[in-house]
């Protein structure tokens, strides 16, 4: 598995967080979520301005051995998705913390850290521990 960088959260899902300036989170799928369902092929995502919910599915990552929901890791309203994937889904297999995210959010302030109704936020240690288990 890639190195982990102490920055981002992760869910159980294998979701990545990356908290930006202006509330603003940057999303993907995960090293070991990537390597797990082989080649991507394809990605389904919201469009800009939709909302998305903490734990529920926002769009689905096709691969060549699977179809997998990808949940999200907050709430907030979508600002922005990454357009490089439609024509070039592979680049999450290549980069997955990088060029191979997903979507960027605007999440409320009072929001940023999880409440009892949202996914607990796993650091990079609890993560790893987590996929080595």
């Amino acid at each position: 598995m890639a190195d982990l960088d102490p920055e981002v959260r992760y869910t159980v899902h294998h979701q990545w967080l990356r908290l930006l300036p202006d509330n603003l989170a940057r999303i993907g799928i995960s090293d070991f979520a990537q390597d797990s369902l082989g080649d991507v092929i394809s990605v389904s995502l919201p469009s800009v301005g939709d909302a998305v919910v903490a734990g529920e599915p926002f769009g689905e990552v096709e691969s060549t051995k699977s179809e997998s929901e990808v949940y999200a890791p907050v709430s907030g309203t979508v600002t922005s998705v990454n357009d490089l994937l439609s024509d070039s889904p592979e680049v999450i297999n290549d980069d997955p913390y990088g060029d191979g995210w997903l979507l960027e959010v605007r999440v409320d302030p009072a929001r940023r850290e999880p409440t009892s109704g949202e996914l607990k936020l796993l650091t990079s240690d609890e993560y790893q521990s987590l996929t080595e288990g």
